[in-house]
This record gives C-alpha cells, sequence and structure tokens, in this order.
C-alpha cells in the first residue's frame, strides 16, 4: 500500500494511492496525479547520513567511515513531488542526492538490529540537494549546504514495509530532463537501514514521522535552473521536481 499527504481545494487529505497514482479522497472522488498539490508525506525530523555508499566516498577520494555521519535536517527544507527547488545565486556547484528513506512508525528507544523493521511505518524517497560550496569538512556538514528552505524533495509517498522486502538490494536512479545521470544500489550502503535505527535510538528516542535518509551513491552532477530532476528507487517511488532561480523562487513566495 502506498500511503500520502496531498492538497485538494485547500484542504489537506490523507490518501491511498491507486493505480496510475491517482488518489482516492474520503467522499470517494478519485484524482488524477496531476490534479492535486503533493505534500512531503512526513513531518517529523529527518537524520541524513553522510558518505553513507562506498562508491560515493571513492568518488570523493574519501575514506569510509567507521561510525555514522548523520546529521539533522530541519523540517522547513522538505518541499513535495512535482514542487521546484532554488538554487542560490552565485553558487558555483548544487548537486541532487538520490536516497531511499525509511520512515519511524512508533517511537524507537534502545531497539536491538533484529527488531529494527518492526519499528518502521515503511518508505519513501528523498532528493537531498546540497550546496558544495559551502561544504567545509565531509565529517562537520555545514548548514548552508544541507539547511535551505524547500531543498529537499520528500515523497511522493510511503510505501509499506511489506511491499519492499528487500530493502538492502534496491536500485537508485537520477535524470536530469530526462538524462540519466545517477544510477546505484543499495546493497553498496556502508550503514544498512537496521544498523542506523539500533545506532540512533542507543542514544535518543525516534518518534512516529521521523525519517531516516541514507544516503546517495556515486554520480552526482551540477543543476541549474530550468532543469527538471527526477530521483527514483526501485519498488518505492520516483519523485520529480524543477530547479529555479533565487529570484524566482521568493518572488513567487511573496506572491502567494
Amino acid at each position: 500500500m502506498k500511503r500520502a499527504r496531498i492538497r485538494f481545494e485547500n484542504e489537506i487529505h490523507a490518501v491511498q494511492v491507486e493505480a496510475d497514482n491517482a488518489v482516492r479522497l474520503d467522499d470517494g472522488r478519485l484524482l488524477a496525479e496531476d490534479q492535486v498539490e503533493w505534500l512531503p508525506p512526513a513531518t517529523g525530523n529527518m537524520f541524513a547520513l553522510g558518505l553513507n555508499y562506498a562508491d560515493h566516498a571513492a568518488e570523493l577520494a574519501f575514506t569510509p567511515p567507521t561510525e555514522p555521519l548523520a546529521f539533522i535536517k530541519s523540517v522547513g527544507t522538505y518541499t513535495g513531488h512535482r514542487h521546484v527547488t532554488w538554487r542560490p545565486d552565485n553558487v558555483a556547484y548544487m548537486h541532487y542526492e538520490c536516497e531511499l528513506v525509511a520512515v519511524i512508525g512508533k517511537a524507537a528507544r534502545n531497539v536491538k538490529r533484529a527488531d529494527a523493521l518492526d519499528y518502521l511505518a515503511g518508505y519513501t524517497v528523498c532528493n537531498d540537494y546540497a550546496i558544495r560550496d559551502y561544504l567545509e569538512n565531509y565529517y562537520r556538514p555545514n548548514l548552508r549546504v544541507k539547511n535551505r528552505d524547500a531543498t529537499t524533495p520528500v515523497g511522493p509517498w510511503i510505501v509499506d514495509v511489506a511491499d519492499v522486502p528487500d530493502p538492502g538490494n534496491l536500485t537508485l536512479r537520477t535524470w536530469i530532463n530526462g538524462e540519466l545521470r545517477q544510477e546505484g544500489s543499495t546493497r553498496d550502503m556502508i550503514f544498512d537501514i537496521p544498523y542506523l535505527i539500533e545506532y540512533l535510538s542507543s542514544f535518543m528516542t525516534l518518534q512516529p514521522g521521523d525519517m531516516i535518509a541514507t544516503g546517495t551513491p556515486e554520480g552526482l552532477a551540477d543543476v541549474v535552473p530550468g532543469d527538471e530532476v527526477v530521483v527514483e528507487v526501485e519498488g518505492v517511488g520516483r519523485l520529480v521536481n524543477r530547479i529555479v532561480s533565487e529570484a524566482d523562487f521568493f518572488s513567487a513566495r511573496k506572491e502567494a
């Protein structure tokens, strides 16, 4: 089952996603994908991972970490499927990051690896855009790299755990304007989802709606205003997003 949050006629609805990405409201109306506004399907804290793919660490000439390089993304960074993300003016390099996201379903504290998946609501997808200009050190991520308004598309939905039998063997792909630019596999994760749940819950309580963004494989490229960026995780979802300029983004916000 796929579950989503959408806005339709100025109201937010929790919906089930049916064939061809249509959604059905409680009153029985069936709406097509392009008739609704897709919202991030979860809105808790996001714990993101740096250098969690061996091939990505090699791509950047970094030694793979021996402990998860986790950092927190603020709720204000989230945006939805088919929404826009802005590229700041006067930056040299902004790249996408296609990521599998584990969504927590119940409070998790001191969870053992063997039981970890029992604490999940399911899986979703995110595109964890990064402004590489401000990256001081991969072992100490700078807030300006990862925590800008509306620069983390999440969604389109949450897929039940039972519908993703092997999250450790999924293909991730990214397209820019229809051209495949990134392809990898969750097999290359250094720290898998059960390990990350055990690790994070060992020193804090994970809450329902919290998310763990598990990192990205090699194959990053710069994106510029006008680009359409599509990230896809096999068996989970395909998330579409468009890049606009800083001026256009904030002008539209003022008018809204």
